[in-house]
């Protein structure tokens, strides 16, 4: 098995830093590195003894650092309502910080920037938001407008990502976007894993932007169903035809389609269909991938296949995106 690459991760705290933006996404990667992950967590701020949300206060916080690896990933947690005042300073600071690092009008130069909650807020602030997709907590949705103008706010969103900047809309919901992160690092596998053992649903919103079918219609506890899913999940590219994922269940394939309907909500074809999809998406950016080769890649049979299947699971015509500069 290859080992995965060390991700550096610095959370940023703040006086009044929200203790649940911080430890949900924080566990979450302390248990991935349990099941194989390598995230290497530390912990910064403006200042060295922050109190959080609960006024609970976190001794040595190291400083705010000059530099930040090429891949590493900077976590901001948001901040209590009542206690960001406090942290007018802190946050100042931490802006002029994040504009040192990246100017603004140029790309985030790092891994990932995420933003938890009303994080979003010191990153618009920043210009890191300027033409960007973006969310916060919908009470700050207007404010985060006020500060950021040229940012494309996303009012009903659990998570978004644009790139290497990403947002939730704070508590909980940055324990989706770890999840999804995860998923995107180290495979979808390995975040399901994290999922179960924190014992939180996978669901989505259905208007989530970047939703992942990796770890969507995982909200049930049928363990023959779970069984299918990882195994398309772990081989996307390879026939799953129904009486092979009825092997995989121990189940006749017309009951499999019975529990898929019963606890995903998903037939087994429009889910491995929708696998399918997502394993391939990514290939279409590379300009020097021919669309045959795409689909060779994700199990289709032709071209033509795969645009019969983007056609039926996505309702629109498959169009390959513009390469980034």
């Amino acid at each position: 098995m290859t080992q995965l690459p060390t991700i550096p991760v610095h959370f940023i705290l703040l006086p009044g830093f929200l203790l649940l933006d911080f430890a949900g996404p924080a566990e979450a990667l302390r248990i991935a590195n349990q099941h194989g992950g390598r995230f290497e967590l530390h912990y910064c701020g403006p200042e060295a003894m922050p109190q959080s949300s609960l006024g609970m206060a976190l001794d040595g916080i190291a400083p705010l650092p000059g530099q930040l690896p090429a891949q590493g990933w900077v976590i901001i947690p948001g901040l209590a309502g009542a206690m960001a005042a406090q942290s007018a300073a802190a946050a100042r600071h931490t802006v002029a910080w994040l504009q040192q690092l990246c100017p603004a009008g140029h790309p985030w130069p790092h891994g990932q920037l995420i933003t938890i909650c009303s994080a979003a807020l010191l990153a618009g602030a920043a210009g890191l938001l300027d033409h960007r997709r973006c969310t916060t907590h919908h009470t700050l949705v207007e404010k985060l407008q006020q500060i950021a103008p040229n940012a494309r706010v996303e009012n009903d969103r659990v998570f978004v990502l644009d790139g290497e900047i990403a947002s939730s809309a704070g508590i909980t919901t940055g324990i989706d976007l770890a999840l999804e992160l995860i998923a995107r690092q180290c495979g979808p596998q390995l975040a399901l894993a994290v999922a179960r053992e924190m014992v939180v649903w996978l669901r989505r919103d259905s208007a989530t932007p970047q939703h992942s079918p990796f770890l969507a219609y995982r909200n049930h506890l049928h363990p023959a169903v779970h069984r299918v899913q990882d195994a398309i999940s772990a081989e996307p590219a390879r026939p799953w035809p129904l009486e092979a994922m009825a092997n995989v269940a121990c189940v006749s394939p017309r009951h499999l389609a019975r529990l898929f309907r019963q606890h995903a909500g998903v037939s087994p074809l429009d889910y491995y269909q929708q696998i399918q999809l997502a394993q391939i998406e990514p290939l279409l950016t590379l300009r020097d991938w021919s669309l045959e080769r795409i689909a060779e890649a994700g199990g289709f049979g032709s071209a033509r296949d795969l645009r019969r299947v983007w056609q039926k699971q996505r309702t629109t015509p498959l169009r390959r995106p513009v390469e980034a500069h």
